[in-house]
């Protein structure tokens, strides 16, 4: 048969020719670059940026001084939910910049109705159990919490090696296993000491604190912050313990995943008092934009984050000495 030589057959030639590249296109692995294989259609991707969580989050973040002129929401293959580019991005641009009314910190904790309580108690709590308070309690209140629209897109569960079984533990390599199981031991630890603190908080609610602040409840907030937070020095309180008080969570900015590929400068900027991503690299249109969450191997991405990545230029091989 001769091959169509009209308008229609050069048509459905392109067509065949993009589905064939679409079907054959295969990422490197979970956090590659959407550009070393065939674009995805963008219908599909914009899809995330259409619900209702998403709208409600555009309109929270509206009010809080904040609209994205450069990211979208989509959902991308490999690597689920995360930020595309809206159009082309120059290399030193500024792709974010989070306004402070946005940021979740142990400021805001402190201006809440929890306040007074940590002031009061002894000895100090530490910033990460603020906040991990903050984010039960904001959770229980549900509909009457002013950060619902942020609690709505975070993850209802945690794929970190503290949140599995003891039996799936058990299966990892000798030195994970180990991490894990410290890493479990420090959850456990924290609600054991904190139970007291989290009974002088009663007066706030009707509900008995046991059932609001329960281990599972504080394992959420524990992985929310240690999976989302961003890096941001705090000055010192002196009604927090003397741990570091470098977390904040940053609604919508923490939609970025991690690439080891690439390179981003982020810091929160005194003068305009946001926090600001600015790219390293140039990136094209409706392209999914990543972040570095740092050089790090694959048992530290597991035990930090809940990932690994199987083109990991960090990746290394963890021995020891059998017993």
């Amino acid at each position: 048969m001769k091959k169509g030589r009209g308008r229609t057959s050069r048509i459905r030639r392109r067509k065949l020719s993009r589905s064939s590249e679409s079907r054959g296109g295969a990422f490197r692995d979970a956090h590659s670059f959407i550009h070393d294989v065939g674009t995805p259609d963008i219908s599909s991707l914009l899809n995330e940026s259409c619900k209702p969580e998403f709208i409600e989050l555009k309109k929270w973040l509206k009010d809080r001084k904040f609209e994205d002129p450069n990211l979208i929401p989509a959902r991308f293959p490999g690597t689920g939910r995360g930020l595309m580019s809206k159009t082309s991005l120059r290399e030193g641009q500024v792709i974010i910049s989070l306004p402070a009314s946005c940021l979740l910190t142990t400021d805001t904790v402190i201006r809440s109705y929890l306040g007074a309580y940590i002031a009061k108690w002894q000895p100090p709590p530490s910033p990460l159990l603020a906040l991990c308070t903050f984010l039960v309690a904001e959770k229980h209140a549900g509909t009457r919490s002013p950060w619902k629209p942020y609690l709505d897109i975070l993850p209802k569960a945690y794929a970190l090696p503290v949140c599995l079984e003891p039996k799936v533990v058990n299966l990892f390599p000798r030195p994970l296993k180990a991490k894990a199981r410290e890493q479990r031991t420090r959850v456990q630890e924290l609600f054991t000491s904190s139970r007291d603190f989290f009974s002088s908080l009663q007066p706030l609610f009707s509900e008995a604190v046991e059932s609001i602040f329960s281990y599972s409840a504080l394992l959420w907030a524990w992985c929310t912050v240690n999976t989302r937070s961003v890096y941001m020095k705090l000055r010192r309180r002196q009604c927090f313990s003397a741990e570091p008080d470098t977390c904040a969570l940053a609604p919508y900015l923490d939609l970025l995943n991690h690439s080891p590929n690439v390179q981003v400068k982020a810091a929160f900027n005194e003068e305009t008092r946001c926090y600001e991503i600015r790219a390293a690299s140039s990136c094209r249109r409706h392209e999914e934009v990543f972040i570095c969450y740092g050089p790090h191997d694959n048992q530290r991405l597991l035990l930090e984050y809940g990932f690994v990545s199987t083109r990991n230029p960090h990746a290394c091989v963890y021995v020891s000495e059998e017993t």
